[in-house]
């Protein structure tokens, strides 16, 4: 046998001594090797409890049931319930060694609890593996994970992802701070600005389990108003959590909590937090030493110990709205877990879901409100601009702005920064004819035309450049931006005011805060940065086009997107101004104007309770190709109250757009049909649901369908 890298000839025995010795030094300090999961063929069961009942963590919902293993007697004191831990998953029947069932794939569960017996007659198989000790399930996370999972027609297994992060060993590794002992009770502050303010707080520090739904006034109070929420939460001895929608509203809630208490008395759980970190924090929380936690939708299920209040603020946001199965809302979960355990509830906003509305109307919260003398001191002045006032100002129809835009903007550049916020992220989106206002098609392909450069004009959908485009509705040849993006409206502003430095926030480019001097800053919608001290003015444009979206929430949207922009302003007193470029007689507008989300909210509930439309009533979504989606519909066993609207088809997503979750493939062709049923009937329709699905998947379909239980987009 020949040697490899130049060495001699021979066997071991021909090496020298001190090679011999060497290598035996090396083995004898050399790490022994991690044992893999195994079968525990032969091996002894723990003598109390020898069955651990397992979560798989499969995630699909003909498999959403738990399962029984055998308990290894060397796995006797970590098996735990609550525990990770590995099995083998699939084997049949016929695979039986000495009484143990055996082979199948490892696969991640949790341990639910320890039997002294199984109620499946046939041999069990045995865990492979504890994971960790730790016990991050508990009987309160598992209940709440079960909840959500039947109101989503979800798995358990899914939900349990979003709900426990991922382990790292190293976090798990490190002890968590000692907890301290509760803060004294806040004072008031701000909220005395409010009628129940006050009483709101002295309840949560006494131990008290209010619920309202707090309507905030404008400016940057907020961040510390909840602060001093949860810090009177914390004084009784109890633990608080406060959701948000990302991750500047985080920073800011994060900045007052320390100033009002101090480092160490809160967590901060995001998903843009490292895998380390997150868990490190995570974990403190479930191991008990901090008792507050704020985040993102990721910390919606975090693991609060004696929790005493739930809190989410701006509830309207699409970010409350989880992406992954079975998607839930943070602010259903929070109701979840008010009720739950018993908790305080607090939905804060500057304006007013219709959600938020039914909460109120129903009587399960109550109202936190200002007086309309308080609402018109923090409010801005606004200003509307309507299609007539369009048609008759020259300067609106050469440049898009009208003049009262360009005064209120010139006359705030005197005393401060100005905020334009633009519908539209890019350049020039989409282009329409500019006489008749039709949308300009491509005449291969019927895609929408755009405007990539100030002539280049090309189709969304095919790529292919036009260049004698004419109307074919009424013969024009001249095109306007249907929406102009933040980039084109950037240099629009920056030749009509050469002095003044222009800066843009939007999807690529986030600003958190300007200076407050004078600049121009335009933002899309849920991009504006804060202003020190306010800005002076603001120029809403393009309002048509959020009021115009083919969307149940269309006002109440375009409302919610006016309201957080407006509020950036300084009060009227103050010299502050608005001016929305909107039709001054629609409802969301006149809301607007005289600053009143909480009438819009009403109103609109109304609307929708005689309509039989959500919130009101319950409604999924169930989407899929025809052949499929027809199948569906009539295999499930739906509530006799239920009513089916549809199928109807969905537009089909173009090629190179990325594809939302539940959304066809780009290029096919799906169809969509909407469920709903009357108030009370919610939880037979999910259960109804999800028996369906399961049944389609244990017969192995291939053909994808997707169920939504109170789609945010229904049309």
């Amino acid at each position: 046998m020949s040697s490899e890298n130049g060495q001699p000839d021979g066997d071991a025995e021909s090496a020298p001594p001190e090679q011999l010795a060497l290598i035996r030094e090396s083995v004898r300090k050399a790490k022994a090797p991690r044992a893999k999961p195994r079968t525990w063929r032969g091996a002894a069961l723990a003598e109390e409890l020898p069955v651990a009942r397992v979560l798989v963590d499969k995630g699909v919902l003909h498999l959403d049931r738990y399962f029984d293993y055998a308990v290894p007697e060397d796995l006797d004191a970590d098996a735990q319930p609550g525990v990770r831990v590995r099995v083998r998953f699939g084997a049949g029947r016929h695979r039986v060694r000495e009484g143990r069932r055996e082979g199948g794939g490892l696969i991640d569960g949790f341990l639910v609890e320890r039997l002294a017996e199984s109620d499946y007659s046939g041999p069990l198989a045995a865990l492979a593996q504890v994971v960790s000790p730790e016990r991050v399930l508990d009987e309160e996370l598992l209940g709440l994970a079960r909840a959500v999972a039947d109101r989503y027609a979800g798995s358990l297994a899914d939900v349990l992802q979003l709900a426990v992060p991922p382990r790292n060993a190293r976090a798990e590794q490190r002890p968590s701070p000692a907890p301290l002992p509760p803060p004294p009770a806040p004072g008031p502050g701000s909220w005395d600005r409010y009628e129940q303010g006050p009483g709101f707080l002295a309840s949560l520090a006494s131990g008290g389990s209010p619920r309202a739904v707090w309507n905030a006034l404008p400016g940057p109070e907020w961040s510390g108003e909840l602060a001093r929420a949860v810090a009177a939460t914390l004084a009784s001895g109890r633990g608080a959590l406060a959701v948000l929608p990302d991750g500047r509203s985080v920073a800011r809630l994060d900045a007052a909590l320390t100033g009002l208490l101090g480092e160490g008395r809160h967590a901060v759980l995001t998903a843009d937090a490292g895998p380390e970190k997150r868990y490190a924090q995570w974990l403190a929380v479930r191991r008990g030493s901090v008792r507050a936690v704020i985040g993102t939708r990721a910390a919606m299920f975090a693991p609060v110990r004696d929790l005493g209040l739930v809190a989410v603020w701006d509830d309207g946001d699409d970010s409350h709205s989880e992406q992954h199965a079975p998607q839930p809302h943070s602010r259903e979960v929070l109701l979840l877990r008010a009720a739950q355990d018993g908790c305080g509830f607090l939905l804060g906003s500057r304006d007013c879901t219709v959600e938020a509305a039914q909460l109120v109307e129903t009587g399960w919260a109550r109202p936190l409100v200002a007086g309309r003398e308080r609402v018109r001191a923090a409010a801005p002045l606004v200003r509307t601009v309507g299609d007539g006032d369009l048609a008759r100002d020259e300067a609106a129809r050469a440049a898009r702005l009208p003049s009262l835009a360009w005064q209120a903007a010139r006359e705030g550049l005197r005393h401060g920064p100005v905020l334009v916020q633009v519908p539209r992220r890019g350049y020039v989106p989409r282009m329409a004819c500019a006489r008749c206002r039709e949308p300009a098609r491509c005449r291969h392909c019927s895609g929408p035309l755009q405007a990539q450069g100030t002539d280049d004009l090309r189709c969304a959908w095919c790529g292919r450049g036009e260049t004698g485009w004419h109307c074919p509705e009424c013969g024009g040849f001249r095109l306007r931006a249907q929406v102009v993006g933040a980039r084109r409206t950037a240099e629009e502003l920056g030749r009509a005011f050469p002095a003044v430095p222009v800066r843009t926030s939007g999807r690529e480019h986030v600003l958190d805060t300007v200076p407050g001097t004078p600049a121009l800053v335009v933002s899309t919608p849920g991009a504006e940065p804060e202003a020190e001290g306010g800005y002076a003015a603001a120029l809403l444009l393009d309002g048509w086009a959020m009021l115009s979206r083919p969307d149940l929430r269309a006002g109440e949207d375009a409302l919610r997107r006016w309201i957080a922009a407006a509020a950036l302003v300084r009060p009227q007193q103050a010299g502050g101004t608005v001016v929305v470029v909107a039709e001054p007689t629609l409802r969301p507008v006149q809301a607007l104007v005289r600053w009143d989300p909480v009438g819009h909210a009403v109103r609109e509930l109304a609307e929708r309770g005689e309509l039989g439309f959500p919130p009101v009533s319950r409604m999924a979504a169930v989407s899929g190709p025809g052949e499929a989606v027809a199948g569906f519909l009539s295999a499930v066993a739906l509530p006799a109250q239920a009513e089916i609207l549809g199928p109807v088809p969905l537009p089909v997503t173009p090629a190179g757009r990325p594809r939302r979750p539940g959304a066809p493939p780009p290029g096919e062709q799906w169809d969509r049909a909407l469920i709903r049923v009357p108030p009370g009937n919610g939880a037979a329709l999910t259960a109804a649901l999800k028996s369906a699905q399961a049944a389609r998947m244990a017969r192995g379909g291939n053909t994808p369908v997707w169920v939504r239980v109170d789609p945010p987009d229904i049309g």
